[in-house]
């Protein structure tokens, strides 16, 4: 179950004190402005979200919703452009107690330590993360010597491990040969067995089957789930496909122009979706027994972040959207069920 920030009667507190046991990385109130030479661009705008303990958190949308911002915000990754609101928090939570990760500065070593360590990412495009001129081997090494106590010759025998271990034939041929002399679907395996090697306790995943054919898709996915339960550990899994979200996540944040307009369980957000926006996204799934007939986009396109809308973000694109409300003023957060939240106006 998801933990909501909102007010809660008696029953309701003693679940979210056995909910609160099992956080690993709760998000609250994160938002994150950019400097850029046409003006200030808001690409996340007060999300909040909780990822638990061996589950997986799928985070949902289209291009340009902030998810990705949102995953380099955990990770210390943003430019030097880009700026986080004073009150926002990413903590992360070690059995010694949480870490308040936006009050780290970027080198220091505790942050070092979480970067790559407790939390590790695998991003979208595997040929622009390894550098070409070290081998993968070579690559792997370095994170397992960053984080982990053993020696050179250890870290290969681990780096080798860690390719068997992704499925990668050969790996002690493949530990050897350079990032451009692997395919596409074996980068990405490879890139999880970076990830991986330092056994983190969160998997930061930013659409990691994008630039795959389905076949490979699959493969991966597969792969991930396989491996989530074997080292016990918790993903956020980020992509703009719902089909994908489908068969990993337990819980899902669907977000639009750095907002989120639904969060929910996986069968709350596709079973029984809420938001217009979330139903559009179903909408425009191709379906089995329709392969005939036409899909039904979403309409319209998801507006600039420099040239964001007054009230509901969603509202310019929304056909239910109701004139002199959703555009003037925004939303508040409505609890459908325990485990449902949705921001719009239509559940007020």
């Amino acid at each position: 179950m998801m933990e909501w920030n909102v007010d809660t009667n008696e029953k309701e507190m003693g679940m979210a004190t056995a909910v609160s046991n099992n956080k690993l990385l709760e998000v609250t109130d994160l938002g994150v402005t950019f400097k850029t030479d046409e003006g200030l661009v808001r690409a996340v705008d007060g999300i909040s979200f909780t990822a638990h303990k061996g589950k997986t958190l799928g985070i949902v949308g289209e291009s340009g919703s902030g998810k990705s911002v949102t995953a380099q915000s955990i990770m210390r990754l943003l430019p030097n452009s880009a700026m986080i609101d004073e009150d926002s928090s990413i903590a992360f939570y070690r059995d010694s107690g949480p870490i308040e990760i936006t009050s780290l500065d970027n080198r220091s070593q505790k942050m070092r330590e979480l970067r790559g360590g407790d939390i590790a990412m695998i991003f979208q495009e595997p040929m622009s993360s390894f550098s070409p001129v070290y081998t993968i081997g070579n690559q792997i090494m370095e994170a397992i010597l960053q984080h982990r106590n053993v020696s050179k010759q250890e870290a290969r025998e681990i780096a080798i491990d860690m390719l068997d271990k992704v499925g990668i034939a050969n790996p002690a041929v493949r530990v050897d040969q350079y990032p451009f002399e692997l395919s596409g679907g074996m980068r990405q395996r490879a890139m999880i067995a970076v990830a991986l090697s330092t056994r983190p306790s969160l998997l930061i995943a930013d659409e990691p089957t994008t630039a795959l054919d389905v076949t490979i898709q699959a493969q991966i996915l597969e792969l991930m789930r396989g491996l989530k339960d074997e080292f016990d550990m918790s993903i956020i899994f980020i992509t703009h496909d719902l089909g994908v979200i489908a068969q990993v996540a337990q819980e899902i944040v669907v977000m639009y122009l750095g907002k989120a307009m639904e969060r929910g369980t996986a069968k709350d957000v596709l079973g029984n979706p809420q938001h217009p926006y979330t139903v559009s996204l179903l909408g425009a799934i191709p379906k089995l027994g329709t392969l005939g007939g036409r899909l039904t986009p979403v309409g319209g396109d998801i507006p600039s972040p420099l040239q964001r809308p007054s009230g509901c973000p969603f509202h310019t694109r929304c056909k239910q959207k109701i004139e002199g409300v959703c555009d003037v003023d925004p939303p508040g957060i409505t609890r459908v069920s325990d485990t449902h939240t949705v921001y719009c106006y239509l559940y007020e």
